[in-house]
């Protein structure tokens, strides 16, 4: 956000995201990033809130963020030399206006085949386990990933050439504004 010249501040909401296979990455994404936002929107209704929902899908199932080391092993060996999604539900809420409207935006990551020596090494450079899918495409990429179709930044969590359309459309929210995310 800051390098797309907007002032935020961090609140992070006190809500339990849903991690409910049945239904499609786009609609638990987009859910769980509205629930966060409109925690965040009653307590700064004067503020335009921004939420997102990251999760990691493989074979259409959800891959969230690993319990501990071993699951983050685990999820690196399914996610060896195949291709899955990334998808990123965000959330734009105004209490005040009592609006909110929400994007999905959904990328294609192929791993590189890993073996376990590459895994414990990536391992040991990145902290996995608060991020899906046990890995993150900002910190030693290199080393896992052998190619991304679609937006960079929604992989990373926040699929900024998106919101960047979505917040120029909003007169509302000039740059250098005092936003909340």
């Amino acid at each position: 956000m800051h390098e797309a010249g907007y002032d935020f501040e961090v609140i992070v909401p006190e809500v339990e995201e849903a991690h409910d296979e049945n239904l499609t990455c786009e609609v638990l994404t987009t859910e769980n990033a509205r629930w966060k936002a409109l925690a965040v929107a009653l307590a700064v209704p004067e503020a335009l809130v921004i939420a997102a929902d990251t999760l990691v899908y493989l074979d259409q199932k959800p891959i969230g963020k690993p319990k501990d080391l071993d699951e983050a092993r685990d999820m690196l060996r399914r996610l060896s030399g195949r291709t899955h999604q990334v998808c990123t539900g965000v959330a734009l809420a105004h209490a005040a206006a009592s609006e909110v409207s929400v994007f999905a935006v959904v990328s294609q990551v192929t791993f590189k085949p890993l073996t376990d020596e590459i895994i414990a090494e990536y391992h040991r450079r990145i902290q996995p386990l608060d991020k899906a899918g046990g890995y993150a495409i900002q910190d030693e990429s290199a080393m896992i990933i052998a190619g991304i179709e679609g937006s960079w930044s929604n992989v990373k969590g926040l699929p900024m050439e998106r919101l960047i359309e979505e917040l120029t459309t909003r007169q509302s929210l000039p740059r250098r504004s005092q936003g909340r995310a």
